[in-house]
């Protein structure tokens, strides 16, 4: 069941340990999922419940995790040494963890740690700080694997292609449905179906999906109903293979698009140019945003519009497809070749109430970025 070969996990836990003697550290401690599967192939929703990969500065990994993963573990992943916490009432993973670091003759090691991730919960957090706070010292190493995990391999963009190729096969399944009358819940089914009819894997978070009204947000909310002769319908979705995500955004005028429909697009599509056009190797994420925010400011929008406008992807799990490096002002990463990055402008006039978004995923190259769909950029209408 494993994605990739033997020879690519290797180089990958390779560039971690040349990291970890950069940062001085003899082990780290890893609790994110992405994480995990990035360096292991280790696939599960699993980290629901205390689970941690313990990788020694000389290339020992372990993982602790309960007995409902054991098997999991084994069949998904290259990892060999897998201890199991158990179930039972007033249950501490941690002392079993520190038992573990222990054996491992980590008592006393420097030892970072991934404390930001939805694999750690606060509450778990803080045992480990009581369990482990005098058994070692413990370093902030939150950033250490997504740092890595942002430049993707050619097996990696493989996949990323895959999915790309997934989510538009999706939307062109569901676009012949949309029309006055429709009901969403069929146009949900004919989207996610089609992911998942063609190979494809559950999304790391739901899809936005909402007409009316609910055109303007941008989360899913439960409740369907069914679309009107004059509507819109705002879509963000994203096609999955083997995990990594290639996220799509767009809003389907249903009827005739009203005047504004028409403006924002235009501005939408004038700020994703703007994006491409900075979203190239020496740039910063940051550059990317201020690209995008300076259009929305030229037309007008910038109460319309977000506090940032895309984030790396890849592969992820619940519940969010977001990638840690995100374009927003001021931040200072890097734009580099081998990144696939989302972008998308979301345009929320509340005062008309008109929704407008569009967005895809692209590919950094050594020049102009590659957008892994082939969906046109055009206002979609319906009738």
């Amino acid at each position: 069941m494993l994605h990739f070969t033997r020879e690519e996990f290797d180089a990958r836990k390779g560039r971690l340990l040349t990291e970890m003697v950069e940062r001085k550290l003899d082990a780290v401690l890893l609790f994110a999922q992405e994480s995990m599967f990035w360096l292991t192939g280790y696939d599960t929703f699993g980290f629901c419940f205390f689970q941690c990969l313990v990788v020694k500065a000389d290339g020992e990994m372990r993982l602790l995790t309960r007995s409902a993963d054991l098997r999991q573990a084994r069949h998904t992943s290259i990892i060999d040494n897998i201890s199991v916490w158990r179930d039972r009432g007033q249950a501490d993973p941690t002392i079993d963890l520190r038992d573990m670091l222990d054996d491992m003759g980590l008592l006393g090691a420097r030892i970072g740690v991934e404390w930001s991730t939805h694999g750690l919960t606060a509450a778990n957090g803080r045992l480990i700080e009581a369990r482990l706070g005098s058994f070692a010292s413990l370093k902030e190493a939150s950033d250490l694997v997504p740092a890595l995990r942002v430049l993707k391999s050619p097996a990696e963009i493989g996949y990323a292609r895959e999915a790309a190729r997934l989510g538009d096969e999706a939307f062109e399944t569901m676009l012949p449905l949309v029309h006055a009358g429709a009901d969403e819940a069929e146009l949900l089914f004919a989207l996610q179906g089609s992911i998942l009819k063609a190979g494809g894997d559950y999304p790391a978070n739901s899809f936005i999906f909402g007409s009316g009204p609910d055109a303007l947000l941008c989360r899913y909310k439960s409740g369907r109903r069914r679309l009107d002769a004059e509507d819109q319908l705002t879509v963000e979705w994203a096609g999955v293979k083997a995990q990594y995500h290639a996220p799509l955004m767009r809003t389907v005028v249903i009827g005739s698009p009203t005047p504004r429909h028409i403006e924002l697009h235009a501005a939408a599509t004038e700020a994703l140019s703007a994006v491409e056009e900075a979203m190239r190797p020496g740039r910063t994420f940051g550059e990317v945003f201020d690209a995008h925010a300076s259009v929305m400011e030229t037309h007008d929008l910038v109460r319309h519009r977000l506090a940032a406008c895309g984030y790396s992807v890849g592969a992820r799990f619940a519940p969010s497809w977001m990638d840690p490096q995100m374009f927003f002002s001021g931040n200072a990463d890097e734009i580099r070749p081998n990144m696939t990055l989302f972008a998308h402008m979301i345009i929320m006039d509340s005062d008309t109430g008109t929704a407008m978004t569009l967005g895809q995923t692209y590919l950094t190259t050594e020049g102009a970025p590659e957008s892994l769909s082939r969906l046109s950029l055009d206002l979609r209408v319906a009738a």
